[in-house]
């Protein structure tokens, strides 16, 4: 990102508090009709530029940063749309893999704000921050320009603001019960309501899916005649092995095998992840071959903060977003498949509104001890209702406390210390995005301290 100067700091800065005023990402109105008004008399930015379209439950953010990746090392101008963000609201809205700079966020915004006071005039509900942000991401887009456009579904996918797009390809990862009190209360509920994203005549690519969710999805790109690629079938990781810092696949598509790609990511779901963004980008080229060396270049320089990703070393800290038991699934294999350690210290806190205790029963299998807590967020679940629910799941022994994040993070690290022991340890912190954007700054800013 670039330096931002205290001007530009403090407009950034209000209009983070402007956009904040608007209904919260949690409070859903699902329907596109906002949106679509507001997209509508900014002049349909979103459709000046072709875009895929990534949807599903878990890796939608880390497969985006992927394609997104490999587009730019072909030469593509991109802009990246994601959710939620870590540190910055900055983040959500990427222009050729970084960070939107902020003279430009203001400008974008400063050319659609008054058209947002507009729409709130025009409807029941005031336009949403999600849908704000959506719509600035989009004009920001039409103005830098950019050649594509890599957009998350930010919920759900039917009527999801991002949803007026018109993607030639989309993309649906592991879809799994999450929001049910939007999206159903079942698999199948749930994956009928992210199929909205498949378009008439287009392409979609399908990870590896649950088969009730395979069947709405195939479905709905049977009743718009989208042609599909799923994984295990028209796409396959031939090979997986453990390298320095990441991994080493060999990737068979509907057009081509690509081999030897290195991934600098750990896990067997970032595999996947990899595989449903080569595709994807496969498909956008159509007819013309990839260049090969642009698909390892783009690989090798994915990146994706808050993913199992290692802040530090002596002790290691990991912190992952994982917010539901299917990526505290993933990344407990993780753990158990590429690290050797004779310990983990665990630090958990989660929203309210998540299956704590499915996270916790899969965590319990790699943590030996956890150091319950919770977030800055209003919606994070309470210290003593989080530590009830864990010491069911650990025992009473396994579990401590403690009221905020960073006292955590500090008892995990003094308890990390263990002179002339030849074990290693490790500190995972995990829960929820927030938590794991927290954890970025404090652990940042905790060693900088012993730097100096």
């Amino acid at each position: 990102m670039s330096v931002i100067t205290p001007d530009d700091q403090e407009r950034i800065d209000a209009i983070e508090q402007a956009l904040l005023k608007r209904w919260p990402e949690t409070r859903i109105e699902p329907t596109l009709e906002r949106i679509a008004a507001l997209v509508d008399i900014l002049g349909s930015p979103q459709l000046t530029y072709p875009t895929i379209h990534v949807g599903g439950t878990n890796g939608k953010t880390t497969t985006s940063r992927m394609i997104d990746a490999l587009l730019f090392e072909m030469g593509l101008r991109t802009g990246r749309f994601t959710s939620p963000h870590l540190e910055s609201y900055l983040e959500r809205i990427s222009i050729n893999g970084q960070p939107i700079d902020a003279k430009a966020l203001i400008f974008s915004y400063n050319d659609i704000a008054a058209y947002l006071d507009f729409m709130d005039s025009k409807f029941d509900a005031p336009i949403s921050f999600f849908e704000a942000m959506t719509a600035l991401a989009f004009a920001a887009f039409a103005e830098h320009p950019i050649d594509v456009g890599v957009i998350e579904v930010g919920m759900g996918g039917e009527w999801d603001a991002t949803n007026v797009v018109d993607a030639d390809v989309s993309v649906i990862m592991p879809i799994d019960l999450d929001h049910t009190e939007y999206l159903g209360e079942t698999i199948a509920e749930i994956a009928k309501t992210k199929a909205g994203i498949i378009k008439e005549g287009g392409f979609v690519v399908l990870a590896q899916q649950q088969p009730e969710a395979a069947v709405e999805l195939l479905k709905k790109a049977a009743e718009v005649g989208a042609e599909i690629a799923r994984e295990g079938l028209e796409y396959v990781i031939e090979s997986r092995t453990l390298a320095v810092g990441g991994q080493l696949l060999t990737i068979k598509t509907p057009k081509d095998t690509y081999e030897d790609i290195f991934l600098p990511l750990h896990g067997k779901h970032q595999a996947s992840n990899a595989a449903a963004a080569l595709v994807a980008v496969e498909a956008f080229f159509g007819e013309q071959e990839l260049d090969y060396e642009a698909v390892l270049a783009g690989f090798a320089s994915v990146q994706s903060p808050g993913r199992c990703e290692v802040l530090h070393r002596d002790p290691t800290i990991i912190i992952d977003a994982a917010h539901n038991p299917h990526g505290a699934k993933a990344l407990t294999e993780t753990i158990q498949s590429e690290f050797t350690f004779d310990e983990v210290i665990g630090i958990f806190a989660a929203m309210g509104d998540k299956d704590v205790q499915g996270s916790l029963t899969e965590l319990e299998k790699v943590m030996d001890s956890i150091i319950v807590t919770k977030n800055s967020s209003q919606r994070s679940m309470a210290v003593t209702e989080v530590e009830a629910i864990a010491i069911k799941i650990f025992g009473a022994d396994r579990v401590f406390t403690s009221e905020t994040l960073e006292l955590a993070i500090d008892k995990a690290i003094k308890d990390s210390v263990r002179p002339l022991s030849e074990e290693t340890l490790g500190i995972l912190i995990t829960g929820s995005v927030v938590t794991v954007g927290e954890a970025r700054s404090i652990v940042r800013k905790r060693f900088a301290k012993d730097v100096n």
